[in-house]
């Protein structure tokens, strides 16, 4: 167990006497907190020797000049921060493979072509202000509550729509009972999610570029990956039992017909009918929310405000991103165009995740070693817990479809809109 294990054990140790309360601890208990306060103490202090001593002896070479202690702002730079701290550098990842502590595919390497390829340039000088591409924002995962575990699985109950509720009552007589009915036990395991590629020795001696290789691409394309999993993973082999392919879900169709603005409204009050929770966020894919943000009464006037003129009928300033009745809005590629999703996110789901992102690097992989390559990967188990599917609406955004149409009807019906709404843009 390592020195850092051990004052976490520690620790955990001593939360336990603390968490009984002062009045409740005993005498025993009282010397078992002393002797554990001391050890904790002990570690410590050999953790701050070691770190002191390993920075009068570390190799000016292998460190990066800065001024003062740069703030980590991201898993790229954290990586490249947990390598200089062990005393290394990348290019000694090559004799012993590394992996850093826990930060809270593809099948080309991006090292082709050799000296003559796409990365000459980083052989020789490297405008270090490189320019990334579009970066959507990443915030379906931010919605949900976040939780850790500790297992590779968590089981819980899933509780349906609220049943009952007050009522008046005579003096004396039977009192009404609100409940919610027993639950369904669910099971969801963790899922890995990972990713790897290649660099050469040239450009891991530039350690922005390393940085950055780690941090604008790959952790960004992992979580695109793990934002499409929360909303649409059908739960099959080693995908995440996403939130729309729930069992309780509730759904309001194209059959609706109300408006789009309405059946939204319509949703928030399915939620809180169905489990007394309110929702606060809608994910909606950027085309629907075109089309709901630009929708125009008779007059041709702009229910959300025109773009010289503030909201429909009122006074004030324009606001570009309106929130839908008030709601959260998350306008993101992950959510299907005809269906987006109204919920309480907070208090119907939960990411659960095992640690961290993980980043490691090693030249083991295949010919590495005899090509002057590295092989990085990064990975983290994730999982999404929803314990009241009734939390959330599929809410269709396609126009009102009448119900008594055959199914071709309806399909002909679908088609022309699509037709005109690609015709308009």
């Amino acid at each position: 167990m390592s020195i850092r294990d051990r004052i976490a054990a520690e620790k955990k140790a001593a939360q336990a006497i603390l968490a009984k309360g002062e009045e409740n601890v005993t005498d025993e208990e009282l010397a078992e907190l002393k002797s554990h306060k001391e050890e904790i103490e002990r570690l410590e202090a050999r953790v701050e020797l070691f770190k002191g001593a390993t920075d009068l002896v570390e190799s000016e070479s292998k460190k990066v000049q800065t001024k003062g202690e740069p703030v980590v702002r991201g898993i790229g730079e954290f990586y490249v921060r947990s390598v200089q701290d062990a005393g290394i550098s990348v290019l000694d990842t090559k004799k012993t493979p590394f992996e850093t502590e826990e930060f809270k595919a593809a099948t080309d390497t991006n090292a082709t072509g050799g000296a003559d390829g796409a990365y000459k340039p980083l052989l020789t000088e490297v405008d270090q202000q490189g320019v990334f591409p579009y970066q959507r924002p990443l915030t379906v995962a931010d919605l949900f509550s976040q939780g850790t575990m500790t297992g590779s699985a968590v089981t819980y109950p899933v509780y349906g729509k609220l049943e009952g509720g007050p009522d008046m009552v005579a003096e004396g007589g039977q009192k009404p009972q609100s409940h919610f009915p027993d639950p369904e036990w669910v099971t969801d395991t963790l899922k890995e999610v990972a990713v790897w590629w290649k660099i050469t020795d040239d450009m891991a001696e530039d350690l922005p570029y390393v940085a950055s290789e780690i941090q604008d691409q790959n952790d960004y394309a992992m979580q695109i990956k793990e934002e499409d999993q929360l909303l649409n993973g059908d739960g099959a082999g080693s995908n995440v039992n996403g939130l729309l392919a729930r069992e309780g879900v509730q759904e309001i169709g194209d059959d609706d017909e109300r408006s789009v603005a309405d059946r939204i409204f319509h949703a928030k009050t399915m939620i809180n009918k169905a489990t007394g929770h309110n929702a606060d966020a809608l994910v909606i894919s950027p085309d629907d929310y075109e089309t709901l943000r630009l929708s125009k009464d008779a007059n041709g006037q702009y229910y959300g405000g025109g773009f010289f003129l503030p909201a429909y009928g009122g006074t004030g300033q324009l606001v570009i991103q309106e929130t839908p009745w008030g709601l959260k809005t998350v306008v993101t590629p992950a959510a299907a165009d005809g269906e987006s999703v109204v919920g309480a996110f907070k208090a119907g789901g939960k990411v659960l995740r095992k640690g961290g992102r993980r980043v490691a690097s090693t030249n083991s992989h295949e010919d590495d070693f005899t090509n002057d390559k590295i092989t990085f990967r990064i990975k983290e188990r994730m999982t999404l817990q929803v314990k009241y599917p009734a939390d959330f609406v599929k809410v269709s955004t396609l126009p009102y479809v009448a119900s008594e149409l055959s199914e071709p009807e309806v399909a002909s019906v679908q088609t022309q809109s699509a037709k005109a709404t690609a015709k308009s843009k």
